[in-house]
């Protein structure tokens, strides 16, 4: 691989009725991220503000989604240089991270390094079962850092440790019992089961959907009463916007149907009655 091609980003982006599909697209070096790469995604979710209903990440190929930063990324890296580039890293995992819309990775293979920083800071991740996930950092010679702080959250601090400690790579049946994982699929039918998840959670208004990602982040940064607190002000917040007033008239009235079906057996919500 020439410095030609580790100068030019191989990030794809299509979008499908509001959803954006971003494809991590160097096969040919396990979807690898580049400088270049991180300065695309950086761009990506500056330019997308509000506008997707979801993103999703996937990688192209059958083999990896991502086995994380290229080496050529670590090549004469000074203090300052490793700081620069770290940074980078970090501002793209906070943009996926607080994104105001759902994320979704799907995980078509190899998932390591920056790769799985990226499948942490989604919302969502499914996976196929040949799927390996791991964090090669400790055996490069640099620490794991920014967003994998969030992995003992998702498999517990134990098992948190041995992954980074080892930098050994854990197959799908290692991890998911730990609640890494959403949702487990063969390959064939990673794209239907990921637009499965799509149907079930972009159908929310956008105001309370980023309201919600709001308090995922307050809820990870604050103490649990100061959480509680400041949820009450984003609750009240979500009424400054007419969505809100709609969406609650909507579900009024798909309830009413509901009873309409039910009959007299259908009680004030819809559920049935036992008297």
């Amino acid at each position: 691989m020439t410095d030609d091609d580790l100068s030019k980003p191989e990030v794809d982006v299509r979008e499908e009725e509001g959803v954006w599909w971003i494809t991590f697209n160097r096969p040919e070096a396990s979807n690898a991220f580049t400088l270049a790469d991180l300065d695309r995604l950086s761009e990506i979710f500056e330019e997308a503000d509000d506008r997707p209903l979801a993103v999703v990440f996937t990688g192209a190929g059958r083999t990896s989604f991502s086995a994380g930063m290229h080496l050529e990324a670590f090549s004469e890296l000074t203090p300052q240089r490793a700081r620069e580039f770290i940074v980078k890293n970090r501002n793209v995992l906070a943009a996926v991270r607080t994104a105001p819309f759902p994320t979704i990775a799907a995980i078509n293979g190899h998932c390591l390094g920056t790769g799985l920083g990226l499948a942490l800071v989604s919302d969502i991740r499914i996976a196929v079962p040949h799927a390996t996930f791991g964090l090669p950092e400790i055996k490069v010679g640099v620490p794991s850092v920014c967003d994998i702080a969030l992995l003992q959250q998702h498999i517990g601090l134990s098992k948190a440790k041995e992954v980074i400690l080892t930098g050994d790579n854990y197959s799908v049946e290692q991890l998911a019992p730990y609640g890494l994982l959403n949702a487990v699929v063969p390959a064939d039918e990673l794209v239907a089961e990921t637009k499965r998840m799509l149907g079930r959670v972009i159908g929310h208004t956008r105001t309370v959907t980023a309201a919600q990602k709001r308090l995922f982040e307050i809820w990870q940064d604050t103490s649990l009463t100061a959480g509680i607190d400041m949820s009450i002000e984003v609750f009240a917040g979500v009424f400054a916007s007419p969505d809100t007033y709609e969406q609650i008239e909507r579900h009024r009235m798909a309830i009413g149907r509901k009873q309409d079906v039910a009959g007299p057996r259908g009680g004030p919500t819809g559920a049935p009655r036992h008297d």
